[in-house]
């Protein structure tokens, strides 16, 4: 019979195994941590088809319809002074956007919250880009695609001529893509054209977002 001495307390954690465990299991996590900062793992994804050197900051898309012609999507990192970001690049050959709406807020001492915002294609002809590259942490809308392929090899993307990912990495292209309400948080946007029919721009104190 034990002692009262040395029964086991229900409850009790035993610190030392609990400890032994943890110990790899925040090895390998640091590891991981490291390798993402260190862009070993940039193998799944593409580097962006943007060219420049991303500020990081995340800014706001918004458009009543979007209607875009010959259409991939694959991972990339865009990239920072400091630091990598992980996005879902969208590519489009062709695309008009409707009631399109463009927004960043930035802090100021002594000031708050200042927005830049831009509209575009509120009444009439609507926005209009030629190979455009959004890269995007965020994305809600109503969305159809026409003859899609999902899961194929990012690195042999067509639908935008020049814009396709690493080999082995995954992707997706369609011949057309209709997105109703777009809203849409992303860290860099390109464009061979961009046209912006009755544009409005205005920088105003406080948050005046697109959504």
């Amino acid at each position: 019979m034990q002692s009262a001495s040395h029964a086991r307390v229900p409850g009790r954690t035993r610190w030392k195994r609990l400890i032994l465990v943890m110990v790899p299991t925040l090895a390998v996590s640091a590891a991981v941590f490291s390798a993402t900062v260190s862009g070993a793992l940039a193998a799944s994804f593409g580097v962006s088809a943007n060219s420049f050197i991303v500020s990081g900051r995340s800014f706001q898309i918004s458009a009543d319809t979007l209607d875009g012609h010959g259409f991939v999507q694959y991972g990339v990192l865009d990239r920072g002074k400091a630091a990598s970001y992980p996005e879902a690049l969208s590519g489009i050959r062709s695309a008009d956007l409707y009631n399109l709406c463009q927004s960043v807020v930035q802090d100021f001492p002594m000031v708050g919250a200042v927005t830049l915002r831009l509209t575009s294609g509120t009444s009439g002809p609507p926005a209009h880009a030629d190979r455009l590259v959004a890269d995007a942490h965020d994305l809600t809308g109503d969305v159809a695609f026409q003859n899609i392929n999902i899961g194929q090899d990012a690195s042999t993307l067509e639908g935008v001529p020049g814009v396709h990912g690493s080999p082995g990495a995954f992707g997706e292209q369609a011949d057309n893509v209709k997105i109703d309400r777009l809203r849409q948080g992303t860290r860099s946007i390109s464009a061979a054209t961009f046209r912006l029919p009755g544009l409005h721009l205005t920088v105003q104190t406080g948050d005046h977002s697109c959504y």
